[in-house]
């Protein structure tokens, strides 16, 4: 199959109202895990590095497995950096062969978030690449109680500010803000479901949901419905499949770690395929 950027995965979405699943990885096997699961069920699939992952593993690396995993599969695979901040990393992703890069200069003023997209954007288009910019403020689960979910409607996108911002950098999605949050939820998210609705009349291109761990099926449903066509899905993955991986390390003292390494693969693998059936992406390759 040939890697895949946004714009063949994500049109396609955006006309016929499903989501595809962007899925953040630092290792060969989840990688494995979450291809496995597209091509079985016939789904278009991405696979997303994230800028402030490479104290774990190197963006050459992740290059080198996950374009080689893309060019092998049966299903369409796009390769993509996630929350690049700084322009020499989202340079890099270029020149190691990534179909698409996401700018997140969102805590910039919005004419300045403007000029630092339109600059990624006027390079990656004439290499055939797409760019995902990010408009709003998209806060972060740490734990320690301060995160107020029914308290985050000032840093939500605004309607009108995105239809600006989408008009003047071209960019091919764009990541939104209406109540999500990064991380593992500490109580019950307050999801704006009005706000998708009123951005997707502005722009028209597909967005993309950011902090779509821990929500229930119906928010994702409901979600989508309103207009999101990519939905970033990590940490509840990771949790789980961790929670399953030491379960069985401790039902199996004499596991090697090529063993760890196939039930890895075979954990990830059945929680992406639940998340593919509910994003409905499912048949959709």
């Amino acid at each position: 199959m040939v890697l895949a950027n946004l714009k063949d995965v994500l049109t396609k979405a955006n006309e016929e109202k499903y989501a595809v699943g962007a899925f953040n990885v630092t290792d060969l096997n989840t990688a494995r895990g979450i291809v496995a699961a597209a091509e079985e069920l016939h789904s278009p699939v991405i696979l997303q590095f994230a800028e402030v992952h490479d104290e774990y593993i190197s963006i050459e690396t992740v290059a080198n497995m996950y374009l080689h995993l893309a060019k092998q599969s049966s299903v369409p695979v796009v390769v993509h950096l996630d929350h690049g901040v700084n322009f020499e990393t989202i340079m890099k992703a270029v020149k190691l062969g990534f179909s698409s890069v996401m700018v997140d200069t969102s805590t910039l003023p919005l004419k300045e978030n403007i000029a630092k997209v339109q600059e990624v954007v006027k390079i990656a288009h004439c290499l055939g690449l797409t760019v995902e910019g990010e408009l709003g403020v998209m806060n972060a689960e740490d734990g320690s109680g301060r995160l107020d979910y029914n308290e985050m409607t000032d840093s939500f996108t605004n309607p009108d500010e995105a239809k600006i911002f989408v008009e003047e950098t071209q960019v091919d999605a764009l990541a939104i803000a209406f109540g999500t949050v990064h991380g593992l939820y500490r109580g019950k998210p307050n999801l704006n479901f009005d706000r998708i609705k009123e951005i997707k009349e502005q722009v028209g291109i597909p967005l993309v949901m950011h902090g779509g761990s821990g929500l229930s099926d119906e928010e994702y449903r409901q979600s989508i419905a309103n207009g999101i066509n990519k939905i970033n899905y990590y940490s509840t993955m990771a949790y789980d499949v961790t929670n399953k991986l030491r379960t069985f390390l401790q039902e199996n003292e004499e596991a090697y770690l090529t063993d760890i390494d196939v039930q890895v693969q075979n954990f990830v693998k059945e929680n992406i395929m639940e998340k593919i059936e509910v994003f409905g992406s499912a048949g959709k390759a």
